[in-house]
């Protein structure tokens, strides 16, 4: 797992330092998510963008995790696109793009629904992919 990172570290040394610098239930919560997000999505990549920002992309961004003081907030670059029946996303509802579910200290998060919205993000950027390539193919042929 690698991807963009500031420096000489790999984005995945950078995650662990993060979790490990919080030491506190955010650590904790980042370090849950970013399990169930390798169980659900196991090629996908780990980047660390933006100054430090943890990025899981696979054919595009699945999700961002970021860390506040009192939210660990994972942000869906398309998640307006995906169903939700498990209603996890909880903020950034007003969007046309993205959607994102905001962890709270005592929060525990549905992990069969989360790795069900993971799947689902990882397929939706598929689908992109495949319908650009088709588009270029077209393209070609006139």
């Amino acid at each position: 797992m690698s991807g963009t990172s500031s420096g000489g570290d790999s984005p995945s040394a950078l995650i662990d330092a993060r979790i490990k610098e919080l030491g506190d239930w955010r650590g904790e919560t980042l370090a849950r998510v970013r399990a169930l997000i390798r169980r659900a999505a196991p090629d996908a990549v780990e980047e660390w963008k933006w100054r430090g920002v943890p990025v899981w992309s696979q054919a595009g961004i699945i999700c961002t995790g970021e860390t506040y003081r009192e939210v660990v907030k994972l942000t869906f670059a398309n998640g307006a696109a995906l169903a939700d029946p498990s209603r996890l996303f909880n903020s950034s509802l007003d969007g046309n793009v993205r959607r994102a579910i905001d962890i709270r200290r005592d929060d525990r998060i549905d992990a069969a629904a989360f790795e069900a919205l993971v799947r689902a993000a990882v397929a939706f950027n598929d689908g992109k992919v495949k319908a650009r390539a088709a588009k270029a193919g077209a393209k070609k042929k006139r």
